[in-house]
């Protein structure tokens, strides 16, 4: 039977399955207090939860949820990283903190509800942020009508120029 510390992590662990855009399974055995400590705050700073969880309410939680596959990602120790708003933001939080330290290794990934494999990883580190998405697309959509008002611009400004040139020959 169950306990109802169990229990109650097991419907926590549900409802934050549901609700996330990402999930990052990862190995952090390794890492000393101090690190865990840094990459929480760092987590943390970017709006993702790091919750250290056991294999099988993780498991449970994820058929509650419907989401199949996640059995080979749930080996050994497992912490997973939760981003509720930018599903990429768990992954430049873990690819910046690795540049110093070996782990987190991520063990597979689970982005708005299909199942990935760690060796995916490096692929949705390096995809921009939803913010740097609308950013270069309104870059895109402005660029031509800067053009547009420039040449609108431009050539209201070279017919001023001729009717000046004509209006001076006529009166010489």
């Amino acid at each position: 039977m169950p306990s109802s510390k169990n229990i109650k992590q097991l419907e926590e662990l549900t409802d934050k399955l549901g609700r996330a855009k990402a999930i990052y399974f990862t190995e952090y055995l390794g890492l000393d207090v101090d690190q865990i400590t840094e990459l929480r705050k760092e987590f943390f700073s970017n709006k993702v939860e790091y919750k250290v969880t056991k294999n099988t309410l993780l498991k449970l939680a994820a058929e509650k949820n419907n989401l199949e596959g996640l059995d080979v990602f749930l080996k050994k120790s497992t912490a997973i990283a939760l981003s509720y708003d930018d599903p990429t933001s768990p992954a430049k939080v873990i690819k910046n903190f690795t540049k110093e330290n070996d782990l987190p290794q991520v063990k597979g990934i689970v982005f708005e509800g299909n199942v990935f494999d760690g060796s995916e990883f490096k692929r949705f580190a390096d995809a921009p942020s939803k913010e740097e998405s609308l950013s270069k697309l309104i870059a895109l959509l402005q660029s031509p009508l800067t053009k547009l008002v420039w040449t609108l611009n431009s050539s209201m400004s070279n017919l001023g120029n001729v009717l000046n040139n004509l209006k001076e020959n006529k009166s010489n």
